[in-house]
């Protein structure tokens, strides 16, 4: 039976749950499409994080990976077009789960400065979108844990010359976060809302092995 891998990050900086691992966990061990679903829950430490994604790939060869975090502030399911050779994570004030903070260093030295994601990124909005989730694409993955491990994972599967297709889709924060005094205003989606909008973007993912040409509507600004 063929496999999906799903990753998703644990408590990391401002945000002691994290929706993506609630959604991973949810699904882990469930089938969609003619495929079953095996998760990851990564720790948010640079380089580590790819290691332990990179190993579960080979542990698993997956047909699909659909890596996950959290990107407070965004009131949609956001699947990620590009990665960058970039870490910045002083900009936010914000270290990994070791305490480090990277400032102007490369995820790969000599790797190309972006890299594409290889899964069918609008078939998976328009999907999400008709399972009446809020859904949309973003050239903006940020400069730190979530933008690093994407290059990473995308870089190992382009090094060796593996055709498994891979995205990267951030998530809002949950809730009991955007219910915090600190963050008063911030939007918010349910694990619920969440994981159907997850699942409804693999069985795409998987239905479409090339992506579809259609336009899709955006007002996006974050």
């Amino acid at each position: 039976m063929p496999s999906v891998l799903i990753t998703g990050y644990g408590p990391f900086a401002n945000t002691p749950v994290n929706p993506a691992e609630q959604v991973a966990r949810t699904l882990d061990g469930s089938r969609i499409g003619e495929a079953d679903v095996v998760s990851k829950i990564v720790n948010n430490s640079f380089f580590e994080a790819i290691d332990e994604v990179t190993t579960a790939i080979e542990q698993t060869s997956p047909v699909l990976v659909v890596m996950m975090g959290e990107y407070g502030g965004r009131s949609m399911i956001t699947v990620e077009r590009i990665a960058i050779n970039y870490n910045d994570s002083t900009r936010y004030g914000l270290t990994d789960n070791k305490g480090r903070s990277l400032q102007g260093e490369p995820t790969v030295p000599g790797g190309p400065a972006g890299i594409y994601a290889t899964a069918p990124i609008r078939a998976m909005v328009q999907a999400m979108r008709q399972a009446g989730v809020p859904a949309d694409i973003s050239d903006t993955p940020g400069t730190f844990g979530c933008n690093h491990l994407m290059y990473g994972v995308l870089y190992y599967l382009q090094d060796r010359g593996l055709a498994t297709p891979a995205a990267w889709v951030h998530l809002p924060a949950l809730p009991s976060i955007a219910a915090r005094d600190e963050n008063v205003g911030m939007p918010s989606m349910s694990v619920e809302t969440a994981t159907k909008g997850v699942s409804a973007a693999i069985e795409a993912a998987l239905r479409n092995p090339n992506d579809i040409d259609t336009p899709l509507a955006s007002r996006f600004q974050i």
